[in-house]
C-alpha cells in the first residue's frame, strides 16, 4: 500500500512496513480502521521510529501526517466521557455523583488559544461557576442543560481566550449531568 510518496533512486526513507504498520494502529484507535488491531497514544506515536528502507516512504511526508495523527489522538482522548449514562441510583449516591461532577467543572483546565480565536475567559469562568453551584443547589437561579448547549461567548483575538474546541467539548458533556440535576429536583 503506498500510503506516503517514496523517495528517489538509491536515497533510503521510512520503512514502509514499519509505517503502514503504524498507520493501522492510529486508524484503529480513531475507529477508522480494523478493530483487532492494538490502539495506539499520542505519545507513541510522537516517540515512534522508523528503519531505515532504500526507496521508502519520505521522511517529511510521514511526520507531517504523523503530527496531524497526534492532534486527532490528543483530542479524542480529552473528550469528555458521557458521565451522565453511568448515574448511581439512590439519592444519597446522587447526591455524592452531582457534588462529583462540581469538582470535576471546578478542575476543569482549558487549553490557551494560539495564534487564533479564543473563547473569553471570564465569560467562561463565570458559566463554570453557575454550573458549580447548581450541580451543588446551592442557587437561586440555576443553569439548565439547554442553556448550556445554546450559550455563545465572545471570542477574543491577541489576549487570553481558551481554546474553542475543548470548551465546546467539555460543555456537552456537562449539559447532560445538568439534565439529570434538573430531573433530580
Amino acid at each position: 500500500m503506498n500510503r506516503f510518496p517514496r523517495v528517489m533512486g538509491m536515497r533510503s526513507g521510512y520503512d514502509p512496513v514499519d509505517v503502514d504498520t503504524l498507520i493501522a494502529r492510529i486508524e484503529s484507535t480513531l475507529g477508522r480502521g480494523r478493530s483487532d488491531v492494538e490502539p495506539v497514544t499520542a505519545d507513541e506515536v510522537r516517540n515512534a521510529t522508523f528503519r531505515a528502507r532504500r526507496g521508502g516512504y519520505q521522511e517529511t511526508a510521514v511526520d507531517f501526517a504523523l503530527e496531524a495523527f497526534v492532534v486527532a489522538l490528543e483530542t479524542q482522548a480529552r473528550r469528555p466521557v458521557r458521565l451522565a449514562m453511568a448515574e448511581p441510583t439512590g439519592q444519597l449516591l446522587r447526591e455524592e455523583w452531582f457534588e462529583a461532577q462540581a469538582a470535576r467543572v471546578e478542575r476543569a483546565a482549558f487549553r490557551p488559544a494560539r495564534m487564533g480565536a479564543g473563547y473569553d475567559e471570564d465569560e467562561v469562568d463565570a458559566l463554570l461557576d453557575r454550573i458549580v453551584a447548581t450541580l451543588r443547589g446551592t442557587t437561586s437561579y440555576p443553569v439548565s442543560g439547554g442553556e448550556v448547549r445554546e450559550v455563545r461567548f465572545s471570542t477574543v483575538l491577541l489576549r487570553a481566550g481558551y481554546l474553542i474546541a475543548d470548551v465546546d467539548a467539555f460543555l456537552a458533556g456537562i449539559a447532560d449531568v445538568l439534565d439529570q440535576r434538573a430531573q433530580s429536583g
